[in-house]
C-alpha cells in the first residue's frame, strides 16, 4: 500500500506548490486551454465523449495539484438538466414495451447490481478503515450527484463518498469511452464528421430551453434525487413523444454542457479529500474494479438473451454516473433508449435500497480492531 500512497502523495505535493500559489484567473486560463486543447486533440482521434473527459481530466490533475477554483453550482445544475432534455430526444414509449416483455432479465440485472454494490460496501468496510455509512454510500452505483447528497443525511463522510463516487465515474467514463472506440472503428470518425455545431434554430431552442429551466427548478425545488435532470428527461419525453413540441439541442449547446459537468466532476477531486482516502485508495480501486468487471459480465448475459450489441448491453449496465453514461452513448450509436431505461430503472432502485443498505452495513459490518494510540 505504502509503495502506491508515496509516489501519489509526491506527486499532489510537488504539483500543489506549482499550482496552488497562482491567481485564480491564471487557473481559470489554463483550466480552459488545456481542456479546450486535451477535447480538440481527442476529437481528432475521434474519441468518444471527448468534449466530456477532456474537461474532466484536467480538472482532477488542476485540482490534485492544487487549483482553488471552482465551477459554480448553477452551472453544474443547468448542465445537468440540458442532459435531461437531450435524454428525452432519445427515450420513446416502444423500449417500454421491450423492457416489459424482457422484464425477467431486466430484474435480474438490476437485483444484481444492488446486491454487488452492497457486498461491495460491506467488503470495503471489513479490509478497510471506511465508516459503514461511508462505505455503503461510496460504492453505491447510482446517479454520483444523488449519493453524494442523501450520504450527508446518513451520517457518512461527504468528502470521502464523493472522492468514491467520482473516482468511479472517472474510471467507468474512461474505459466505456475506450470500448466505444475500438468497437466503433473507423465509424467513429463518421459520427464526429456528422455533427452540425452550429445549426440554425426555431422556436423549438427556445421551447427546449423553457423546459430545462422549469423542469431542472421544480426538480430541485421538491428536492427530487437527481431531479434536476430526471424531470427534465420524463416530462421533455412525453412532450417530444406527444409531437407537442421537438426537443433542439445544437452541438455547442451540448459541448457547454458536457464540459461544466466534467469540470464539476474533476475539480472535486481536491487534495485534501485526496490524501485523505490515500490509505484506502487500493481497496476502493479494486471495489471499483471489480463492480465494473461484474456489470461486463451481466452486459454479455443481456448480449446472449436478448441479442444486442454488446456496446449498447455494456453502457446499459455500466456503473456510471446517468450523466456521464448519456454522454457516452449519445456519441456512440448505441440504442440509447434501452441504455437511459436501464439506467434510470437503476437509479431510482439504489434510491429507494440505499438508505436501508446503508443501515445495514453500519450496523452489521465486522470492524477491524483499532489499535490504541
Amino acid at each position: 500500500m505504502l509503495s502506491i500512497a508515496a509516489p501519489l502523495s509526491l506527486f499532489v505535493t510537488l504539483g500543489y506548490s506549482v499550482v496552488a500559489k497562482r491567481l485564480p484567473a491564471f487557473q481559470w486560463v489554463t483550466l480552459l486551454t488545456c481542456s479546450l486543447v486535451l477535447s480538440l486533440v481527442m476529437l481528432h482521434f475521434h474519441f468518444p465523449a471527448a468534449l466530456l473527459l477532456g474537461p474532466m481530466v484536467i480538472g482532477v490533475v488542476m485540482s490534485l495539484s492544487g487549483a482553488t477554483i471552482r465551477i459554480n453550482n448553477r452551472f453544474f445544475i443547468a448542465s445537468q438538466a440540458i442532459i435531461g432534455c437531450m435524454i428525452a430526444q432519445n427515450l420513446s414509449s416502444s423500449i417500454l414495451v421491450s423492457l416489459a416483455a424482457n422484464w425477467p432479465i431486466v430484474l435480474f440485472v438490476l437485483c444484481s447490481t444492488l446486491l454487488a454494490s452492497g457486498l461491495s460496501g460491506w467488503l470495503l468496510v471489513r479490509f478497510s478503515d471506511l465508516p459503514g455509512s461511508t462505505g455503503a454510500w461510496g460504492s453505491s452505483p447510482g446517479g454520483a450527484a444523488a449519493m453524494v447528497a442523501m450520504s450527508e443525511e446518513f451520517g457518512a463522510d461527504v468528502r470521502l463518498v464523493a472522492f468514491m463516487q467520482y473516482l468511479r465515474v472517472l474510471f467507468v467514463a474512461g474505459s466505456a469511452a475506450l470500448i466505444v472506440r475500438l468497437a466503433l472503428g473507423s465509424e467513429a470518425q463518421e459520427i464526429v464528421q456528422e455533427l452540425a455545431w452550429f445549426p440554425p434554430l426555431d422556436w423549438n431552442f427556445a421551447a427546449t430551453i423553457t423546459l430545462a429551466v422549469i423542469a431542472g427548478w421544480l426538480g430541485r425545488r421538491l428536492r427530487i434525487p437527481s431531479g434536476t435532470m430526471l424531470l427534465p428527461m420524463l416530462v421533455g419525453a412525453v412532450l417530444h413523444a406527444g409531437d407537442v413540441f421537438v426537443i433542439q439541442l445544437p452541438e455547442w449547446l451540448l459541448a457547454m454542457a458536457y464540459a461544466f459537468i466534467g469540470w464539476s466532476v474533476g475539480l472535486r477531486f481536491n487534495r485534501l479529500v485526496f490524501m485523505l482516502a490515500l490509505k484506502t485508495l487500493p481497496q476502493i480501486v479494486i471495489s471499483i474494479l471489480s463492480l465494473m468487471s461484474l456489470c461486463a459480465l451481466m452486459a454479455l448475459l443481456l448480449t446472449k438473451i436478448l441479442g444486442m450489441d454488446f456496446l449498447t448491453a455494456y453502457l446499459a449496465t455500466s456503473p456510471g454516473g446517468l450523466d456521464t453514461v448519456a454522454i457516452i452513448a449519445a456519441g456512440s450509436g448505441v440504442d440509447m433508449s434501452f441504455v437511459m431505461a436501464m439506467q434510470t430503472l437503476r437509479l431510482f432502485s439504489i434510491l429507494i435500497t440505499g438508505p436501508a443498505m446503508a443501515r445495514f452495513i453500519s450496523r452489521r459490518a465486522p470492524r477491524k480492531p483499532k489499535h490504541s494510540a
